[in-house]
């Protein structure tokens, strides 16, 4: 390969990382939660208008938990432990539906302004509602749009509230949903998911 061509290559390397770690930068002080929307930022701040050089969802996410190691270590545990340990609980509460927690309350890059993503499994949203009303909870019902593959996508219920400080969503899959997640935003694979015991583990 020519010098040049490498030169190149390594210039658009570098600027790739300059704009996912100013990316993550950006959401980790900003609580900015929109991979596309800190994208644009950091290339405005940047001044990188060629769209060829922007990071992936993946490359900012990994950008971002380093940042958190580095300049938020401590606060960053404190805060995910929080987030985690409001999951459990609402997990045990709703442990008849199995649910599993993702999102990045599970990667580990959730910050302050992060929401508790769950996933449910019921065949009938009345069910998961009346156990929600019956817990004092009430909950904004809409929908929620996951990808299975590069053009499908399946509209589901969900349920969205506060506790305490902490926004959650609730999204309620049929019984079978269990054997296939959705696609990740971040890395188009599929969303990791984990159960009750998963998420006791990680606060251990």
């Amino acid at each position: 390969m020519p010098a040049g061509i490498r030169r190149q290559q390594g210039r658009e390397t570098q600027i790739r990382r300059m704009l996912a770690v100013e990316a993550a930068r950006l959401m980790a002080e900003q609580g900015i939660q929109d991979f596309l929307l800190a994208k644009r930022k950091a290339a405005a701040r940047l001044m990188v208008t060629d769209v060829s050089l922007m990071p992936n969802n993946a490359e900012i996410e990994m950008a971002l938990l380093e940042h958190q190691r580095l300049f938020q270590s401590t606060r960053h545990i404190e805060i995910l432990h929080e987030l985690r340990t409001s999951a459990v609980h609402l997990m045990q509460l709703l442990r008849e539906f199995n649910p599993h927690l993702t999102g990045s309350v599970l990667s580990g890059s959730a910050d302050a302004h992060s929401e508790i993503s769950l996933h449910v499994f019921v065949d009938s949203t009345e069910t998961l509602l009346l156990k929600l009303l019956e817990t004092g909870i009430k909950a904004r019902h809409t929908e929620k749009k996951v990808r299975y593959e590069v053009d499908r996508y399946v509209s589901l219920p969900s349920f969205k509230f506060m506790a305490g400080l902490h926004a959650i969503e609730i999204v309620a899959f049929p019984q079978s949903g269990i054997r296939q997640s959705p696609l990740s935003v971040v890395d188009g694979k599929p969303m990791a998911r984990g159960d009750l015991s998963t998420v006791l583990a990680l606060l251990k």
